[in-house]
Order: C-alpha cells, then structure tokens, then sequence
C-alpha cells in the first residue's frame, strides 16, 4: 500500500515535492494560503486543494501518513507543530527552522508523540559528496588538517521581489535560504564547531533584503580541524561556484562545480576515486538554479525508514545541528557589527 502525503506550501519547492511524492507515493491533499497555488498542484495531481493549515489537517487524521512542510524558513516550526500535534509524521524542507530554540521545540514535541520528522539535506547524495564523506568515515585521508567552504551564487533583485524570501522573519537569512545545505555537510562530515569568527556585509542589496549577502566565517572544529566559508549571492550573472576542498595528511580533495557536483580535484596517497555515478540535475526555478535536485532519494529513504525501519537520511537532531551553526555564525557577525 503506497503511503499517503499532504504538502503545506505550494510554491516550486512544493511542486517538485509533489512530483516526487506521485512518483512514490499518493499525494492526498495540498495547501497554500495563495488558492490559485494549492489549485495549480491539486489540478495536476487530482487530489484536493485547501487554503486553512488547520483544516487539511483535521480532515486526514489516520489517513495520511505523512505532511511536507514546504512553507517560507520562518514558518517550517509553527506547521510542523501543527502538523506533529495532529497526529502526522513530517518532511521538513530545509532548514528546520531559523532558531535553534525552535528546533529543540519541535524535537521534544516529535519524541513526545512518537512521530518522526525528516530534514531535506539532498547534497548528501551528490556522487562525489557520498564518495569524499566514505573516504573521510574509513580515515583513508588520514588526519584533516582543514576545510574550505565556497558558495559564490547569483540572487538578483528579481529573485527577491514580491517574495517572503530576503524578509528577516520569514527567511533568516543567506546561510538559510542558500547555504544551509552546505553547512549541512560540514557537520556531517567534520562534526561539531569550537570556535567561531565572522564578517558580513550587505554591498549589492541593500534595497532587497533585510541581510548580509556576503560573508567571512573562520571555523575551528572540536576536533582541531581548522576550515572557512567564504560566500555571496552577488556573483556576475549567475552562480559561479559551490565547493568544498579538504586537506588531509594523507590527500586533497576538492568538490566543486556549481552544485558541489564535480570532483575537481584529488591527490590521495595510494587511493583514486574513479567511475563516480553520474549526479541528478541542479534545481531549475526558471529564472535561477539551486541546489542539486535529489529530493528522489529523500523520498525513497523516507519511505524505506516507515516501511522497512531503515536508517534516516538526516535525522532532526542533524537538522538542529545545521541550525546552531548558523546562529552562531549570525551572533558571531552581529557583535562584530556592533563594534566601534
């Protein structure tokens, strides 16, 4: 019996969202405070449309298995509570939520009702990405000496306008809505973070966004590995670059390309990566690309963990983790601000 979904938000993530929940499941129901949005998916996918979070979720209890919150950063807490409180287990978008306090709240509300919530983290699953974090796990580069962490992406004024994204609240910020994906991997590859000095500034958008579209960050890990994040979203034109370069005692690898998509880079003692499986496509939203499109496999795992008892993807505790970085990193930049 394929496993039954409702998605909150039907904006393009929550489209393709729904591509994939038809592909592998049923998808029973949409909503969007935006009617012509809910109507637009629920059309396509012949399941019905609603415009109140409140009353799709009343109408499904013991029907559906699971909700995909695909609703503005800011809002991912308030309807996974809602959708956990009544009665459903949830698929997150990233990033969990935009305060670590959120997460926490979300976490003790999910372990208290027994149900699960599953984060996007689809970069996980880029070829090259599972391939540098399995060399990393079997220690072949040895002792990691540093990381360096780039993301020069183009977000033009037009991305921003008549959009939740660039508001305070509702977005959070560019380590948000950009990069949190690749934040993301520094904790699941490096673990966690010591110590932590950041620079932003706002040099292209001022008129845009209520927040930095570019910054600095000096990481030092638990482990004593040092590593950067350089990133802006003011790259000429278009993206330009997403990359990750680890320096080990006994290898450098670099994954760059656009999308952490490509292995550009590797001089490993003893070891070769050859015949990587070809990458899913970047995620194209008609005017920009995102990150890499694998919400396929987030889909599968998912269904793999209720049916099978499988092993989640990334679990809510590592969404949290990717959201205490980030607030550090933002306390980090607003006391340098604030500095005379």
């Amino acid at each position: 019996m394929k496993r039954k979904f409702i998605i909150i938000g039907c904006g393009r993530i929550g489209q393709r969202h729904a591509k994939h929940i038809d592909n592998y499941a049923e998808l029973v129901a949409v909503c969007d405070v935006v009617k012509s949005k809910s109507d637009l998916i629920s059309k396509k996918y012949a399941c019905s449309s609603y415009t109140n979070i409140d009353e799709v979720l009343k109408s499904y209890v013991d029907k559906v298995d699971v909700v995909s919150v695909c609703t503005p950063n800011g809002l991912h807490a308030e309807h996974t509570i809602k959708a956990l409180e009544s009665g459903y287990n949830v698929l997150c978008e990233k990033p969990m939520a935009t305060s670590i306090a959120d997460c926490g709240l979300m976490i003790k509300i999910s372990e208290k009702l027994n149900k699960r919530i599953f984060i996007v983290k689809q970069n996980r699953f880029n070829p090259p990405i599972s391939e540098l974090k399995r060399i990393i796990d079997q220690n072949i580069l040895g002792k990691i000496f540093s990381v360096q962490l780039s993301c020069f992406w183009n977000r033009n004024k037009d991305y921003y306008s008549n959009s939740w994204k660039g508001d305070a609240k509702l977005d959070g910020g560019t380590l948000f809505t950009q990069f949190s994906h690749f934040i993301d991997l520094l904790y699941w590859m490096f673990g966690d973070i010591d110590e932590v000095n950041a620079f932003s500034e706002n040099f292209n958008h001022k008129d845009s966004i209520d927040f930095e579209d570019t910054g600095v960050v000096i990481l030092k890990f638990l482990n004593g590995t040092l590593g950067t994040i350089n990133y802006n979203v003011n790259s000429y034109q278009k993206n330009m670059e997403g990359s990750l370069t680890v320096f080990g005692e006994k290898g450098t690898i670099k994954v760059g390309g656009q999308y952490l998509n490509e292995l550009e880079y590797q001089s490993i003692q003893d070891y070769k990566i050859e015949n990587l499986p070809q990458g899913n496509t970047a995620n194209n939203y008609g005017n920009y690309v995102g990150s890499m499109s694998n919400h396929d496999k987030i889909y599968e795992n998912l269904i793999d963990v209720l049916d099978n008892k499988a092993k989640i993807s990334t679990s809510s505790f590592e969404g949290m983790k990717t959201v205490e970085i980030i607030e550090r990193i933002y306390n980090c930049m607003n006391n340098e601000s604030r500095k005379v």
